[in-house]
């Protein structure tokens, strides 16, 4: 084992990069994140592989693109077969457990094809993203007219709400998303207009706090070595918290809005129709800013209160010494630049995350407390805890890095020219409103420190951002004549990205090396004409022996 006995693999959902102090908001302060940073490193350029909750996180579990593990879209489940965290870690000696989100949908087919039963050990570890789960919570118990969007949704969670007295068929909307007027009324925190409302629920109920425990309770049970994934719910919509962070923020801490005028009439008809969505008309008021983005605030803030509460706990019992802990994002939130909500676009305010590594090995003094400018990707975690675990990785089925070298001060960059990122909008509205095929209902973003390439299939012209001269992208250059190189240099890379051996995964690349010659030390001897034109000790076994003529053995 490394100096690292156990990894403590903390997820926010939602969170963008740049609401957190330590990366620069000047009002949201968050010390407890920020004295993590001050522990470790701080990664300044860490990018997602796709700007949607469930094919981010099954890039971040496989540490694998999405072009490579299949689960393009939210509710396509992971196909059996794929390698996870969870597997490489229990090869290296290390658990894998779950408390909180996957957003993880079983291959329920193709489980059932080769004979995997869900309450088996490795039917369940199949079913959840390889992991063992402690608490599964996704946090999304939303219902409309044909059901439940996720009848497991907030299960523990509930139950726990309704232990605590609090009376409803579905606490988790009615009260820990939900606020209430004078009259009893039910405020759902699905409209957005509610946001300034308070959650009408005990804070210390709420999810963050909740999940927090259930991690504390994790580690009290559990001596390691452990990877646990602590993965959050929030700041993730609805947008919506209790006092006291409910009162903290209010327009007046609202950034100004990152978009122009220009932007919008003169978009990509690709980029333009991520615009024309309801979200998007929608977070493009100013009155919707205001009313969501101090609950937004909040609810962060709140997270970094609970990481306060949870660092304090790993201090006095001396977990920090042993405890490796990693904190980053799914993907981030427009909150209206750009003219959209949500994060389904390439843009940094969606694709970069936040990402933060304190490991207490004496190898990692030297870092410290500092800011890493390379560029890296979310698929580098799972490497990164199979090297910390001490184990081989895997470098034919892991695509990512492992960031220790950077940690440890041996390397300030990892040998990556690009960032990739993909997004699959085939299932989604804006396909129709597009008219695009399923074939082509696919974008990728390639993005150096210098330039960002966009490619959308379906014979549109790509998008280009200087991100140098524009670092708020406001100005697209994927028309221009002038910049025909660069656009040509940045699809150069995509291609050759592309042509990737991403599917060979079976062999190694040291197994793939030694079968070159394996075959000719077990008798295969191709295109030798005389036998003293191969070494003797490869042809041994055809050299002087003796047969009788076949027609000896005939009988009459």
């Amino acid at each position: 084992m490394a100096k690292a006995k156990n990894i403590l693999f903390i997820m926010f959902d939602q969170l963008r990069w740049d609401y957190l102090s330590c990366y620069g908001h000047p009002h949201l302060h968050t010390p407890n994140i920020d004295r993590l940073a001050a522990k470790g490193v701080r990664f300044n350029r860490a990018y997602i592989q796709s700007p949607i909750c469930g094919s981010s996180r099954m890039s971040t579990y496989t540490g694998r693109y999405v072009h490579s593990h299949g689960a393009s879209w939210n509710g396509i489940p992971l196909k059996v077969g794929e390698i996870t965290m969870g597997d490489h870690l229990r090869k290296a000696g290390m658990d894998c457990w779950l408390v909180g989100k996957t957003h993880m949908r079983a291959d329920a087919e193709g489980m059932a094809r080769l004979g995997l039963e869900p309450d088996s050990l490795i039917g369940a570890r199949v079913a959840e993203c390889g992991f063992d789960v402690y608490e599964r919570d996704d946090g999304m118990l939303p219902e409309g007219p044909d059901g439940f969007y996720d009848p497991d949704g907030a299960k523990e969670y509930n139950k726990f709400l309704k232990a605590k007295g609090y009376e409803s068929d579905n606490p988790w909307h009615d009260f820990a998303n939900s606020g209430l007027d004078a009259d009893g009324n039910v405020l759902s925190g699905w409209f957005l207009k509610n946001s300034p409302e308070a959650a009408n629920i005990a804070e210390e109920d709420s999810e963050t706090p909740y999940l927090t425990g259930r991690g504390i309770e994790f580690m009290e049970t559990h001596d390691g070595p452990w990877c646990c994934h602590l993965s959050f719910i929030k700041p993730h919509w609805p947008y919506i918290v209790p006092e006291p962070y409910a009162s903290m923020y209010g327009p007046e801490h609202v950034l100004p809005v990152v978009r122009s005028d220009a932007e919008r009439q003169n978009a990509h008809p690709v980029l333009k129709a991520f615009m024309d969505t309801k979200i998007g008309q929608t977070f493009s008021r100013q009155d919707v800013r205001e009313a969501v983005i101090p609950a937004y605030m909040g609810l962060i803030k709140q997270a970094d209160d609970q990481m306060g509460r949870l660092l304090d706990w790993m201090e006095r019992t001396g977990r920090m010494e042993n405890t490796m802990i990693v904190v980053t994002s799914d993907h981030g939130d427009f909150l209206g630049d750009h003219w959209m909500g949500e994060k389904t676009f390439f843009h940094d305010a969606s694709t970069r995350v936040p990402l933060i590594i304190y490991d207490p090995s004496p190898e990692a003094d030297a870092t410290r407390g500092t800011v890493c400018d390379a560029l890296v990707e979310s698929i580098d975690l799972a490497p990164t805890f199979v090297d910390a675990a001490g184990g081989e990785v895997a470098t034919h089925i892991l695509e990512g890095h492992s960031l220790l070298p950077i940690l440890y001060g041996e390397a300030d960059a990892l040998p990556r020219d690009v960032v990739i990122c993909e997004y699959d909008y085939s299932a989604s509205p804006i396909a129709n409103v597009l008219d695009v095929s399923v074939r082509d209902a696919v974008m990728f973003m390639a993005a150096s420190k210098k330039w960002k390439l966009i490619h959308c299939e379906g014979g549109y012209r790509p998008i280009l951002f200087d991100l140098e001269n524009d670092p708020d992208e406001l100005n697209d250059l994927g028309d221009s004549a002038e910049h025909a190189g660069v656009i040509a240099e940045m699809y150069e890379y995509l291609f050759a990205w592309t042509r990737r051996a991403s599917q060979r995964t079976t062999r190694s690349e040291q197994q793939l090396i030694d079968m070159r010659t394996k075959s000719r030390g077990r008798g295969v001897v191709l295109g030798v004409y005389d036998e003293n034109d191969a070494p003797l000790d490869l042809t041994i076994k055809y050299r002087n022996r003796k047969a009788r003529p076949f027609q000896s053995y005939l009988k009459d």
